[in-house]
């Protein structure tokens, strides 16, 4: 029964693609399944060092003087 799901295509080396393929195995999973969790952790990965990015940016331009007190937020 074919999916709906988009499909991406991918080449590998040969290394690369047996480190998935035992992956796979190792989990009991399709090694489409492990690919696609390798890439959702990846891009959470890569997210996490955009938002810390953004934070240390933040972080330069702090002033003590100028935030919010808690009572003035909430």
């Amino acid at each position: 029964m074919p999916t709906t799901k988009p499909r991406i295509n991918i080449i590998l080396e040969e290394p690369l693609y047996k480190t998935v393929e035992e992956l796979a195995d190792r989990d009991g999973v399709s090694l489409s399944l492990k690919a696609r969790d390798l890439i959702r952790e990846a891009l959470e990965i890569q997210e996490d060092v955009s938002l810390t990015s953004f934070a240390h940016a933040r972080e330069k331009t702090f002033r003590k003087s100028k935030a919010l007190k808690h009572e003035e937020v909430w």
